[in-house]
């Protein structure tokens, strides 16, 4: 190793390692210089590791002494300007290591010190020869091919790629092109590549939100849109993003579920008339990878991604977009646990850009927010064209007889929606074939060895499955503890009533949409393709809760609710309303009326009286009064501490010692709950305890973290137990 000049300087690099510290190092001997925000390897103990450049201090006093840096890994700043400075804000704010914060920034091959990738976009377009050639070329895929560039050239790889009719292009092209008939060309991403079809008519409601959105373009401007299910908000969305496309800036679209994203990107794709790039979990990594640099590069002019979609660099912002902003899929539960749409206002305003955020069903915190006049609040309280909101039936099924969870009555009204030509939805949140494997001899039931859980059934009654730490075993041919031969299978799952629904209506396709059967890339969207618009029944978890519109779904049936009545999680209520309007939401979109049937074992339960009433903003209402009562957020401002550990003993120590660090700094200003057992005590081997912190106000509450924080991870105990802070947790599992 070279000697390294000490007068060289000191480079403060972030390493995504548990450590709440930066690590100093000398530059690179050879090489170019490192700039904040680039990537450098370092050696990091017996290993190397990938970091980021975060300061050069001018006077860094004595750093004793220091490794250098092996390679500076980026010529240009990966981490500049906003996007850094919002980083920095996060790890703040959740209270994690900066490096682990931008090292989930990034996708896995940059994360990893991969280059950054080509991301020029090629397209085709004929010849001179292929322009003649058209009339005298044999039936097939290359004429097809040419057919469609001489319509519309020079068409974009991305844009063929995704058109399910032009399967087999790659092939037919390079045919083409060994003629002499095409060629590749380098495609301007910002230039329209297809003809804009115009959407429906604006009505009132509509027009008067896109005026105020773009009212304040140029500048930091949240607002709520709120506006009930097919008010047509997406339009709203659209006309925005056009706007901001004229304008020459990029758009940034967060959507909570990857299910969400192929309807949306044809709607986008089809108006706007250019590439509409994405990201998401169901891309490879050098897909993800690609979509980063496009939009570090200004490339990528309107993305449409889920949660991670967030870390976006975003040089030439004009518009960000969060739909379905109530959605619980935007909360991140482990690692670093942030909340995208959260995270999203923080990057608006660093941005100075407007940020809408949508939904049928807010959250209580953004409904809070409107009403405080923090946010621009908008509603739309009409359904966009002649659709009528659908009419609500409540079924009760005590001392009825069910079939794997429908009553008669309810089947009686599938039947009726079928025979009139309709399609149906059969929403049961709960997949599997039943929740429950039970001895009916002695009361033997499946649990998970590894958790305080029960084992759900699935293939039919074959198999068992944990749901939490992904456990499985065959079903047993005898009751292990009698011997018996009556196992049973309790409840029903998503498999149970899909085979049900066969027996029951033979003649009619029955289609099952759950976690189970949408693990492959765009399952989801061949499912619904598949299913078309003819009769049928679809049955579905909350995945076909939201965002999708099935215009000749004509009912809509929710079988099993009750467990969401009854829940010690004070946000139970505000989720299971969410989910029924959601669900609800889907039936009677277009022309034809909706129907929506609700089982349930309690008829008379105040939450569905509210709703049946009022709607979802008479809830809120009454929610939110009951929250301010009880100082639940969001009168209120929640961190939970989390400990877990093979032996119980050492996560409660640990919590233990970590509330006398918190009771200490807070000075009263905090309210402490605990250790307490988690809800479910033992998951996957471990025993799980919890503490959780209150405070009225935001301000004192991160202060008393600052300042117990650094205690916290010097305490004997830390390095006994797995831990974590959660800041603003949504689910207190």
């Amino acid at each position: 190793m070279s000697p390294v000049d000490p007068a060289a300087g000191v480079l403060l690099v972030a390493l995504p390692v548990p450590l709440p510290r930066l690590f100093s190092y000398f530059p690179a001997v050879d090489g170019p210089a490192a700039a904040v925000g680039a990537r450098v390897r370092v050696p990091f103990g017996p290993r190397e590791l990938v970091g980021v450049v975060t300061a050069i201090p001018d006077a860094p006093g004595d750093p004793g002494p220091l490794k250098p840096v092996h390679a500076v890994l980026d010529s240009t700043p990966l981490f500049a300007g906003e996007l850094l400075a919002s980083l920095r804000w996060l790890a703040r704010y959740t209270h994690a290591p900066l490096g682990e914060v931008l090292a989930t920034a990034l996708p896995g091959p940059l994360r990893h010190g991969e280059p950054l990738p080509d991301t020029v976009q090629r397209g085709w377009q004929l010849t001179e020869a292929g322009r003649t050639a058209i009339d005298a070329m044999r039936p097939g895929r290359p004429r097809q091919l040419a057919e469609r560039l001489a319509a519309d050239a020079p068409l974009p790889e991305a844009r063929l790629h995704d058109d399910p009719e032009a399967t087999g292009w790659r092939a037919a092209a390079r045919t083409l092109a060994s003629r002499g008939l095409a060629e590749q060309v380098i495609v301007d991403p910002a230039r329209p590549h297809s003809i804009v079809r115009p959407g429906p008519r604006l009505n009132e409601g509509q027009q008067a939100a896109v005026d105020a959105v773009l009212a304040g373009a140029g500048a930091f401007h949240p607002v709520l849109l709120d506006g009930v299910t097919g008010s047509g908000k997406t339009e709203v969305y659209l006309h925005a993003i056009a706007d901001c496309l004229s304008r020459g800036r990029q758009a940034l679209v967060l959507v909570p579920e990857i299910g969400l994203t192929p309807q949306l990107l044809a709607r986008f794709r089809e108006r706007l008339g250019i590439t509409v790039h994405v990201l998401h979990s169901g891309l490879s990594d050098g897909e993800r990878a690609r979509t980063w640099a496009a939009c570090l590069r200004g490339e990528a002019r309107v993305v449409v991604g889920t949660r991670s979609a967030v870390f976006l660099p975003l040089p030439e912002a004009g518009l960000l977009v969060v739909d379905e902003e109530h959605d619980g899929s935007y909360k991140q539960l482990d690692g670093i646990r942030y909340h995208a749409r959260d995270f999203a206002l923080v990057r608006a305003q660093a941005l100075g850009v407007p940020v809408v955020l949508g939904s049928a069903t807010p959250s209580l915190e953004s409904l809070r927010n409107a009403q405080a006049g923090r946010y621009g609040w908008l509603r739309l309280r009409q359904r966009a064209g002649n659709a009528q909101p659908p009419a609500v039936r409540v079924i009760d099924v005590r001392k009825r007889p069910l079939l794997a969870g429908m009553s008669p009555e309810l089947l009686d009204t599938i039947d009726r929606a079928l025979e009139a030509d309709g399609q149906v939805l059969v929403f049961r949140n709960r997949r599997g074939y039943a929740p429950v494997l039970l001895c009916h001899d002695c009361g033997w039931s499946a649990q998970c060895q590894r958790c305080d859980a029960a084992m759900t059934v699935h293939g039919g009654g074959r198999r068992l499955q944990c749901h939490h730490c992904g456990a499985r075993r065959p079903v047993p041919n005898a009751c292990p503890d009698c011997g018996g031969l009556a196992l049973q299978s309790q409840g029903a799952g998503t498999e149970r009533i899909e085979e049900a629904l066969r027996e029951r209506f033979p003649e009619v396709p029955v289609m099952r949409i759950d976690r189970g059967t949408t693990q492959r890339r765009d399952a989801l969207e061949r499912h619904l393709s598949e299913f078309g618009s003819a009769r049928g029944i679809l049955v579905g978890t909350q995945m076909l809760a939201k965002g999708h519109d099935l215009p000749n779904l004509t009912l809509v049936a929710v079988v099993g609710i009750d467990e969401g009545l009854f829940s010690a999680d004070f946000r139970a209520p505000e989720k299971l309303a969410q989910l029924l309007i959601q669900v609800a939401g889907r039936a009677g979109r277009a022309d034809r009326p909706g129907v929506v049937a609700l089982q349930t074992h309690h008829p008379g339960h105040p939450l569905l009286a509210t709703l049946l009433a009022g709607g979802y903003g008479a809830f809120a209402t009454i929610e939110l009064e009951q929250r301010e009562a009880a100082g639940f957020p969001p009168y209120a401002h929640l961190a939970l501490l989390r400990a877990e550990a093979k032996q119980v003993e050492h996560a409660d120590g640990f919590l233990q010692a970590a509330r006398r660090c918190l009771e200490q700094a807070a000075d009263g200003s905090l309210e402490l709950s605990g250790p307490l057992p988690a809800p479910m005590p033992r998951r996957a081997g471990y025993q799980r305890s919890q503490l959780l912190l209150s405070s009225a106000g935001r301000r004192e509450l991160h202060a008393a973290l600052d300042a117990a924080l650094p205690e916290i991870h010097a305490l004997p105990d830390a390095r006994r137990v797995r831990w974590s802070l959660d800041v603003d947790p949504v689910d207190l599992y």
